[in-house]
């Protein structure tokens, strides 16, 4: 699982028919203090109402993606998988 920030929506005006109705997210891998890791955006799925500045948690697995949809026929393999309300550190 990665921890990341939304930073924008992904607007297709055409998807493979799996993808239908299903809305895409652009995010970016954060650290537990919020900063940027990499420099690379990644597309994912949602299927849980993420917004643009939500932290996020993004499961990069291909195999999980398709248990979470019940099929194999949707071309993903990155889906939110949870709003993150807070981070708490403990040592």
């Amino acid at each position: 699982m990665l921890l990341c920030k939304v930073k924008g929506n992904l607007v297709a005006t055409q998807k493979n028919q799996y993808l239908v109705g299903h809305k895409l997210l652009l995010v970016h891998q954060i650290d537990l203090q919020g900063k940027l890791i990499g420099e690379k955006d990644m597309i994912s799925l949602d299927l849980i109402d993420a917004g643009i500045g939500d932290t996020v948690l993004v499961t990069k697995e291909g195999d999980a993606v398709q248990q979470i949809l019940g099929h194999k026929n949707a071309p993903v393999n990155t889906i939110i998988i949870a709003i993150v309300d807070d981070i708490e550190i403990v040592n």
